[in-house]
């Protein structure tokens, strides 16, 4: 794999560590900001919203840049937006910048997913996406917990300082080692690319990565509370349970970038089949500490690795829409990764039980079985 590839996965990396580090932040930002906890925490709705908005329009806006100027813009923005979020005194500013983040994230994913492809050595392109993914993965792993930590021992500001500086390296590396066949592009029609999107093996690819990422997050977002209030387990657990999960989805990315070629094959059915079965399972045992740990672990390898396979998918089934089809994908993971604790949050608090956030992570793990099924069914004449 061309060295210029994990160059972007550190990039990643410091962008997945901004996207969900502001959750172990909530408290000191609320403090410091005397804003409500609620107001505080929208700081991570924030930023998903921006990737969702952000992807298409920035793959549109910069589909005739030259890629080396596309990638160090928007990582040049990510970095300018955290140094204005580090020292403000004000949380409108804080929020904008959060959406300004994102939407420069949203940008960067949707230029490096072709770049990373393009590079690639043939049938090596599934490897490529994964090694961005696994960025997103290992700052579960580490960029996350140790954002937490140093927002503990200097202040929420460091974390963003920490980010900022973490990206340096990378654009130095996108300046300087971008290499000329990633540099050079074919002329782009949008409106071509767009019809090509259309077409239904991109749009299943799609609904499919976004029900997948969906039944992820509606857990994700509420393991915390799940390892609380209802394993019983102290506070100090709950980073290590992140941890667990985060483990469990790099070696998830990871066998999937191995394994996976971008065809809907039986091994990447028989993951699907598996998601839901083990969301009703974490269900039933979650609240003894070893099954959490356990299943936690191979849920996020499971979900990730299937998350993996299908922004895999679709870069393999978009062939004709080399600029649009990256963002895409970035949409359908953060529409699922919205929506999903949306509606666990509607569930759980109607019912005031944090258990049903998992079994609504198996209701929505059961339509992409649903989906594939009456896709391979012929229609009768």
């Amino acid at each position: 794999m061309p060295l210029f590839v994990y160059v972007l996965g550190l990039a990643v990396f410091a962008q997945g560590t901004s996207e969900f580090m502001a959750s172990g932040l909530v408290p000191g930002i609320a403090g410091d900001l005397s804003v409500p906890v609620g107001a505080a925490a929208a700081l991570t709705s924030a930023y998903a919203v921006g990737m969702i908005v952000g992807a298409p329009a920035m793959a549109v806006l910069s589909a005739r840049w030259p890629r080396r100027r596309a990638l160090a813009g928007f990582l040049t923005a990510f970095v300018v937006v955290h140094v204005i979020g580090a020292v403000t005194t004000s949380f409108p500013v804080l929020f904008g910048t959060r959406i300004v983040a994102a939407v420069a994230n949203a940008g960067f994913l949707a230029v490096a997913m072709p770049v990373a492809v393009a590079l690639a050595p043939a049938g090596k392109q599934a490897r490529a996406t994964a090694v961005l993914l696994a960025g997103i993965t290992l700052s579960c792993v580490a960029g996350v917990p140790a954002g937490a930590v140093l927002g503990d021992l200097a202040g929420w500001r460091s974390a963003f300082w920490a980010v900022a500086a973490l990206c340096l390296p990378a654009l130095v590396l996108v300046f300087r080692s971008t290499p000329t066949e990633a540099v050079d592009r074919p002329e782009v029609s949008i409106r071509r690319e767009a019809r090509d999107l259309k077409a239904p093996p991109v749009r299943q690819a799609m609904i499919l990565a976004a029900l997948v990422n969906g039944a992820t997050f509606a857990t994700f977002a509420f393991l915390a509370v799940i390892a609380t209030d209802v394993a019983h387990l102290p506070a100090g657990a709950i980073s290590a349970l992140l941890a667990a999960f985060g483990v469990g989805a790099f070696l998830g990315v990871t066998v999937a970038g191995r394994k996976g070629d971008g065809e809907l094959r039986r091994g990447l059915i028989l993951a699907l089949c598996a998601l839901p079965v083990g969301w009703a399972v974490l269900a039933a045992t979650g609240a003894h500490p070893i099954a959490l740990f356990t299943v936690t672990t191979v849920q996020g390898g499971l979900s990730f690795g299937c998350g993996s396979a299908l922004v895999a998918r679709v870069m393999h089934v978009a062939t004709g829409a080399p600029t649009l089809g990256g963002s895409f994908a970035t949409v359908a993971l953060n529409a699922g990764a919205f929506l999903g604790p949306v509606l666990a949050g509607f569930v759980t608090e109607a019912t005031d039980d944090y258990r049903h956030a998992l079994w609504i992570s198996a209701a929505i793990a059961v339509i992409p079985l649903l989906l594939i099924r009456r896709a391979q069914v012929p229609s009768r004449p």
